[in-house]
């Protein structure tokens, strides 16, 4: 099956989460890419939804790429959302432990993320 549509979640590895976490952070990325789009982007949302709600997750190995990775989609129109952890467990209050990209044209979010290493 192919997909048009799809949403990126990029993890940072220098964070060594733990799996549960890296779970919840991935969680928390979709669920507000998925609301925003909903919102500001309807129609994509539809297609994107409809098509089976593709994710992917990938990794970068530091901050300084999640900032660049945002960046890049933003300036093509694509939406975001950047993920700071309330710190109760593994990390610092405020730290930006991923980013969601999209739902968008796989396409486009291909520019963005295509070259990273699958999580």
């Amino acid at each position: 099956m192919s997909f048009e549509y799809k949403m990126v979640i990029v993890i940072r590895e220098d964070l060594g989460l733990s799996r549960g976490k890296t779970a919840v952070q991935v969680a928390h990325a979709a669920v507000s890419c998925a609301l925003n789009a909903k919102k500001k982007r309807s129609i994509v949302f539809r297609k994107w939804f409809d098509e089976g709600q593709r994710k992917v997750a990938v990794k970068v190995k530091g901050l300084k790429e999640l900032y660049e990775l945002k960046s890049q989609a933003e300036s093509m129109g694509i939406g975001t959302a950047l993920i700071s952890d309330a710190g109760l467990t593994e990390v610092e209050p405020g730290t930006v432990t991923c980013l969601g990209i999209g739902p968008d044209k796989s396409e486009n979010i291909d520019r963005i993320t295509g070259n990273l290493p699958l999580l």
